[in-house]
């Protein structure tokens, strides 16, 4: 059985919620911001985007263990961020297995 992708509305709800996780810690918005170079008012602005939101669960992906954190927290299955995130990029579903 393939693993699905959700949906556009799915996987950009995620994105918003990860970037309310990252932003609601100081140190975890602080080093977002810093590993991407942009600003809190840049991410506000942007938020909206496919683009931006895939930005948002790439960092979470990137780092195990704020990933983990991220999931357990959410109560998400640790494999959410990644689909949501190949769903925002625009990853067909014939790629999944």
């Amino acid at each position: 059985m393939k693993t699905r992708l959700p949906s556009p509305d799915e996987a950009s709800t995620l994105a918003c919620t990860a970037a309310a996780w990252l932003v609601r810690d100081e140190g975890r918005c602080r080093r977002f911001l810093n590993e991407t170079g942009m600003d809190l008012a840049h991410l506000r602005a942007h938020l909206a985007e496919p683009a931006m939101q895939a930005a948002v669960l790439e960092f979470l992906l990137a780092d195990e263990s704020l990933l983990l954190a991220f999931t357990a927290e959410e109560g998400l299955a640790p494999d959410q961020p990644r689909l949501a995130w190949m769903q925002l990029c625009g990853t067909p579903d014939d790629n999944l297995f």
